[in-house]
């Protein structure tokens, strides 16, 4: 069953040799649960610099996938201890990027939840930085 739910995502992305940017944003999305776990979606916005772009999370029990698709299409892996490569499609370009995620937790009911996903990311082999999310997820009231 789908539901419509409102998002509070907390982001910090460490790049090396810059000082830590930090994002925080609260929109509307759909939460459906599914046989492997669920299904989190949300439209982007101008606020985080992805404007036109829907992110869908797949959240199983073992991994996490992260999809973006529209002005900009990547598929991220999220397994703890375990390198995923994938490419990351831009209106300009497109990049090899490998993450690695040191934390993977969720915790989702029909009543909401949360997820923590701690990540590092290297892009075209090269150690680019350290991303850390944390989403809660609440009905819709």
């Amino acid at each position: 069953m789908k539901q419509s739910v409102m998002l509070s995502l907390r982001g910090r992305q460490t790049y090396q040799d810059q000082e830590p940017e930090e994002i925080e944003l609260v929109t509307e999305g759909v939460l459906e649960r599914r046989d492997y776990g669920w299904d989190l979606s949300y439209e982007e916005s101008e606020l985080t610099g992805l404007e036109g772009v829907t992110t869908a999370f797949r959240i199983e029990p073992d991994q996490i996938t992260l999809k973006r698709t529209g002005k900009l299409n990547s598929q991220m892996v999220f397994q703890q201890g375990v390198v995923h490569d994938s490419l990351y499609q831009m209106e300009f370009g497109t990049l090899m990027i490998s993450v690695m995620a040191s934390v993977i937790q969720a915790d989702i009911t029909e009543a909401g939840g949360t997820v923590d996903l701690v990540y590092a990311i290297e892009i075209e082999q090269s150690a680019a930085g350290i991303i850390d999310y944390h989403l809660e997820i609440r009905p819709k009231s």
